[in-house]
């Protein structure tokens, strides 16, 4: 798996992915501090402890450097991590396989990587990926 570049001042806009979930029945926030144990306990319990470590450490910044999705009754449905393992770093990222399919991913994927391009990087680092194609497709991700 080789790192992934991508231009942050050449992202697609993110308004059809966000109304998208929007109509699927989901919305994405940017949790905050009392959110941290719930949702470090839902991504360790999909993804393992490794990711929910990194979880660990998004929330010890100010803003929280992680955004959700949630469905309506405010159950997580999906996470994506930025500026956790390095500066300039997206991930880890995750959508349970049931959930897949329904632009989750993508909403949290471009919310993430237009935070960090208002954060004032040109440029964001995929890390061993293991999903280059939808990379590539979705931001043009290049290795």
């Amino acid at each position: 798996m080789a790192d992934l570049l991508v231009k942050l001042y050449d992202l697609p806009d993110p308004a059809p992915a966000l109304a998208r979930v929007a109509a699927a029945g989901f919305h994405l926030r940017r949790p905050i501090p009392p959110d941290r144990r719930a949702v470090t306990r839902w991504v360790d319990a999909h993804f393992g402890d490794r990711w929910a470590g990194e979880v660990e450490t998004a929330f010890a910044r100010t803003p929280a450097t992680i955004h959700t999705a949630v469905d309506a009754a405010g159950e997580i449905c999906g996470f994506a991590c930025h500026d956790v393992t390095f500066r300039g770093f997206f991930g880890p990222a995750g959508v349970p396989e049931r959930l897949r399919g329904q632009g989750i991913g993508t909403a949290l994927l471009l919310q993430a990587l237009h935070t960090l391009a208002e954060s004032g990087f040109a440029y964001a680092i995929i890390g061993g990926s293991g999903h280059d194609e939808f990379y590539r497709k979705t931001v043009g991700a290049l290795p």
